[in-house]
């Protein structure tokens, strides 16, 4: 075996589907095997090889005993609060103001107890099977939606002193809804844990400065990637009834919308500037609500039909792999369409980086882009040209997309020079690189 080789387990509660955790998951493991490593993956939900996966259904934060959990820790409810009054008779007479919406119950304390012994057993388990040397979590001590494996983790590290990669893609402080908790010492042991072994990356500078300020932790930043290197194979045959397809007629413009149906995706906006365009033109979005809901889905829905725009959900006929749906219609890739659209809206309030982005420029596509803060700090000051706002489409922005839009040679000059721009900011060469550094450092040697 080369000396040089080492065997890593990759840990997190889900690696399937095309979640950005997935996503940079499968880019990372793509670079360590071409350094000479050995990917494995623990999860509750994995669609990577059987024979390279230890599956423990407990881990994926949508599992129904970590949902209720869930729903008790950050559903900011009195229902929770009178649980925890009515296990302790013996004092609830002596100090009622000491119960509070910030209190759990005991019995809840006790199951993520129980259930972080179990998964910590589990992760002996996956280190012995396939005689793991370094771990690398990906995002499952960062957000806390499964606390009883977050705990886990941290205890195995603390336990095993495993040379560790926290890769960290969404703090609890960055979303509202895990801000009211009852959970706030399991917050502070292990979301993020702070362990001598442990290396910690980011994937943008924000998180780097929050991570040091909040806990006195030193970060790399090593932002998303994509292959720039190798660039998209021309459309091909399979493709060319994409429009067709999507109802999208002669003269009339192709608006892709590439994420999930969720707030924080703005999708409202590319709709409001569909109207205010008052142009023939289509929106199509390419994935379903996921597991946040479909509140959202049903509000974008409602939004379109008072504008009276034109909104095609069409997530059934594109998936991951291309193929026929059950009423046989062609089901694409999202490589698949992107050549084939006039504009990419990317109307997020928040991301943590923005892999629709870099998508866009890979596949050299018109951007509309909300100037959220990470874009804002991480990524437009590199130069990329794109057509943004500022939490509101203007006038400007507007006038801005009708002259791009009829000036293909424009955006076809603005596409190549941001292609460039990621192809030197945010490629795998770069990824390598940072990996190499960061691997070299985590095993107390210099690469």
């Amino acid at each position: 075996m080369n000396p040089s080789s080492h065997r890593i387990g990759f840990i997190s509660t889900r690696f399937a589907g095309t979640d950005g955790v997935s996503l940079e998951t499968q880019k990372w493991a793509t670079v360590f095997e071409r350094l000479g490593h050995q990917c494995f993956y623990f999860a509750g939900d994995c669609d990577r090889s059987a024979n390279q996966s230890h599956v423990v259904p407990e881990a994926f934060y949508r599992h129904p005993e970590i949902d209720k959990l869930n729903q008790q820790a950050y559903s900011g409810s009195w229902t929770v609060t009178k649980e925890a009054r009515e296990a302790h008779p013996e004092i609830a007479s002596l100090q009622k103001d000491f119960f509070s919406i910030y209190i759990r119950p005991p019995q809840m304390t006790q199951r993520v107890t129980e259930l972080k012994e179990y998964l910590k057993k589990h992760l002996y388990e996956f280190a012995r099977r396939f005689e793991l040397e370094i771990l690398v979590i990906e995002n499952a001590v960062t957000i806390p939606l499964n606390l009883p494996l977050g705990l886990a983790i941290t205890e195995f590290i603390a336990e095993t002193g495993y040379p560790t990669i926290a890769h960290h893609h969404d703090f609890h402080w960055e979303r509202q809804r895990f801000q009211v908790n009852c959970v706030n010492d399991y917050l502070a042991a292990a979301f993020p844990p702070t362990l001598p072994s442990i290396r910690h990356v980011v994937i943008n500078s924000i998180q780097a400065q929050q991570i040091a300020s909040r806990y006195g932790v030193t970060s790399r930043v090593i932002p998303n990637v994509m292959d720039f290197d190798t660039p998209p194979p021309p459309p091909d045959e399979y493709t060319q009834s994409v429009r067709a397809d999507f109802g999208i007629g002669d003269g009339e413009y192709f608006f892709l919308q590439p994420t999930r149906v969720i707030q924080r995706k703005g999708i409202e906006h590319a709709i409001e500037l569909m109207r205010r365009l008052d142009l023939p033109a289509k929106l199509i979005i390419s994935h379903a609500s996921g597991d946040e809901g479909n509140d959202y889905e049903q509000r974008v829905r409602e939004y379109a039909h008072l504008l009276d725009v034109t909104v095609r959900f069409e997530s059934d006929q594109v998936q991951d792999y291309r193929g026929t749906t059950k009423d046989g219609q062609k089901i694409y890739t999202l490589g698949d369409i992107y050549p084939h659209a006039d504009m990419v809206t990317y109307p997020s309030s928040i991301e943590g980086f923005g892999n629709a982005f870099l998508e866009a420029v890979y596949y050299k596509r018109l951007i509309l882009v909300n100037n959220y803060s990470i874009y804002e700090v991480d990524i437009k000051p590199k130069g990329f040209h794109t057509l943004w706002f500022d939490g509101y489409i203007s006038t400007s922005t507007l006038e801005a997309v009708r002259r791009l839009l009829k000036n293909r040679e424009q955006a076809e000059e603005w596409a190549d020079i941001n292609y460039q721009l990621a192809k030197r900011y945010f490629s795998f060469t770069l990824l390598e690189r940072r990996l190499e550094a960061v691997l070299a450092d985590c095993l107390g040697y210099q690469g």
